[in-house]
């Protein structure tokens, strides 16, 4: 098989990293499927072979430190040169900073924030030595808002793409976040969030938040609000006290 370019995408086996897995792949990349569950990412993996790519499944619970040190070694590959990084892991978790449990919030900031950080980090020189090279952070209008530590490590990732893409696009390598709302994805079953009541006009598809992604990272774009509804939700929560913050994903 003729090798192409690769991309690396985090929590490949279900929801916006298996889509990033199949738009990436069909605009000629080979894909390193990241996640904890073997089964969903072989599956992920036979999905994509009819596309004629190569594809290559690394088991890794990013909440491991050897495991990220293992994903990030990858990532400084120049045999197989990783051209687009996708750091799409992430959940949410219940409570309030003063009620949560301590341990389960480590793990969160570690994957919102820590694990990012440092694949990111093990990205960057190898695209820079080459002139070209595409780093996605998957964030969501919750960066935006005052809801918690999750609206704090999305906040986090919105900033570091600015960053980033500010300092490094000159020099052809585009970082660039996404902030969706409430998309059509497993995120809230795992969490056992009710989102039932919420209108059906607001939710988004992953293959537009995908896309509009893609789009904006090759584009050069920092960061990418999909759909117009929730760019106007975004305008309007700069003028709201942050109690006010009561939407978002």
């Amino acid at each position: 098989m003729t090798e192409t370019p690769w991309a690396l995408v985090t929590g490949a086996s279900s929801g916006l990293g298996s889509e990033f897995a199949l738009q990436l792949a069909r605009r000629g990349h080979s894909v390193v499927l990241v996640g904890r569950d073997k089964e969903r990412l072989e599956l992920v993996a036979q999905s994509l072979a009819p596309l004629g790519v190569n594809t290559e499944v690394m088991v890794a619970d990013l909440h491991r430190p050897p495991a990220v040190a293992r994903v990030a070694t990858r990532l400084t590959s120049t045999t197989k040169p990783v051209r687009v990084l996708v750091n799409n892991a992430g959940y949410g978790i219940h409570g309030s900073l003063a009620t949560s449990d301590l341990v389960e919030e480590r793990d969160h900031l570690a994957i919102h924030v820590s694990v990012p950080l440092e694949l990111t980090k093990a990205a960057l020189p190898g695209m820079l030595e080459r002139g070209e090279g595409r780093i996605i952070v998957v964030s969501s209008v919750a960066g935006y808002l005052a809801r918690g530590t999750y609206s704090a490590h999305k906040a986090w990732g919105l900033s570091l793409a600015r960053s980033l893409n500010a300092l490094h696009r000159q020099e052809g390598v585009h970082v660039s976040a996404v902030a969706p709302g409430f998309t059509r994805t497993e995120f809230h079953q795992r969490m056992r969030m009710r989102v039932d009541g919420f209108p059906s006009a607001m939710w988004l598809r992953a293959e537009k938040v995908v896309k509009d992604a893609i789009k904006a990272v090759e584009s050069g774009r920092s960061v990418v609000v999909p759909s117009t509804r929730y760019q106007m939700l975004v305008g309007l929560s700069k003028l709201l006290p942050d109690r006010s913050h009561q939407w978002g994903a």
